[in-house]
C-alpha cells in the first residue's frame, strides 16, 4: 500500500513538472549574423568584376559609352571573371575628352577605335604602390602591327607619370583599388604612338629602268658576192684620197715616177723607129 501511494506522488509530479516546462516561453532563436557593413553595404564588399558599376561616377560617362560602344565592356567583365591576374584601367574623365580635338575619334576606323580603348587597359593588377615601383615600358591590351601598345610609367615625387610617347598624364586617386580591378581617372585621353605619332615619310619611288640597247647581227658575207661598202670602207676611201691629195713625201714620189715612165716610152719608141 505503501509502494502504491510513493508511486502515485511520483506521477503526480511528473505531471506537474511537464505542465511547468510546458507554460514557460521559449527562449528567442539566434539571429544569423548579418554582412560585415564598411560602408557602402554587401555590395561594395564583393570583389568588383563589373567595369560599368565600377565607373558609376558621372565623370566617366564618355568613357563608359565608348567602352560599350566598341564592346570592350563585355570583355573586360569576361577578364575579371575568369583572371588570377586582374586588370587596371587608366580611365579618361570627361574633362579629358573635351579636351580632345573635335573629330580625333571619328577619324579612326572602328579597329582603330577599339585599339584606343584597349590601350586604357593594362593586363593586370597594379596598386598604386605597385605603379611607383615600375620605370620603364609597361605593356598594355592595346596592340598593332609591331606586336604591344606600351606606356612608359615612372615615379614624380608622389605622383605617377604616365607618357604614351605623344601625351603624359598624372594618375589620379584610385576609384578602385580592390583586387581584381584598379581604376586610375586621367584628364587627358592616352593617345597611342602607333595611332597618333608621326608617320615616317613616304619613300620615293625607284627610278625606272634603262631601256635595254639593242645589238645590230653582222650579217655572214657570201662567197664570190661583193659586199656594199660599209661606213668603214667609205672612212678609208676618204682617207686615202686624203692622203694622195696632200703634199709632202708621198705627191714627189708619185711625180718622180710619172717622169721616169715618160723617159723610158720615149727611148723605147726611138729605138723602135
Amino acid at each position: 500500500m505503501a509502494r502504491l501511494a510513493i508511486l502515485v506522488v511520483l506521477l503526480a509530479a511528473s505531471s506537474a513538472l511537464s505542465a511547468a516546462q510546458k507554460a514557460s516561453p521559449k527562449p528567442a532563436a539566434k539571429a544569423a549574423p548579418g554582412p560585415a557593413s564598411s560602408g557602402g553595404g554587401a555590395a561594395d564588399a564583393a570583389p568588383p568584376t563589373d567595369i560599368n558599376k565600377a565607373l558609376k561616377d558621372e565623370q566617366f560617362s564618355e568613357f563608359k559609352q565608348l567602352l560599350h560602344d566598341t564592346r570592350v565592356d563585355t570583355q573586360i567583365n569576361a577578364q575579371l571573371t575568369d583572371s588570377y591576374n586582374g586588370l587596371t584601367i587608366v580611365a579618361p574623365t570627361n574633362a579629358a575628352f573635351d579636351k580632345m580635338k573635335a573629330g580625333v575619334l571619328n577619324g579612326l576606323s572602328p579597329q582603330e577605335q577599339i585599339q584606343m580603348v584597349l590601350y586604357c587597359v593594362l593586363p593586370r593588377f597594379y596598386s598604386l604602390s605597385m605603379l611607383g615601383t615600375l620605370n620603364g615600358k609597361v605593356t598594355t591590351q592595346g596592340s598593332g602591327h609591331d606586336g604591344p601598345y606600351k606606356y612608359d610609367i615612372e615615379r614624380s615625387g608622389n605622383n605617377i607619370n604616365v607618357s604614351t610617347g605623344v601625351n603624359w598624364m598624372l594618375l589620379g586617386s584610385p576609384v578602385s583599388k580592390d583586387f581584381p580591378l584598379a581604376i586610375y581617372p586621367v584628364d587627358k585621353v592616352p593617345l597611342p604612338y602607333e595611332l597618333f605619332g608621326p608617320k615616317p615619310p613616304t619613300p620615293a619611288p625607284a627610278p625606272a629602268p634603262a631601256p635595254a640597247k639593242s645589238k645590230t647581227k653582222k650579217k655572214k658575207k657570201s662567197a664570190g658576192i661583193a659586199e656594199p661598202p660599209t661606213a668603214d670602207d667609205d672612212t678609208s676611201t676618204s682617207d686615202n684620197q686624203k692622203a694622195a691629195a696632200a703634199p709632202g713625201a708621198g705627191g714627189v714620189a708619185t711625180r718622180w715616177v710619172v717622169a721616169a715612165l715618160s723617159v723610158g716610152a720615149a727611148v723605147l719608141g726611138g729605138g723602135l723607129f
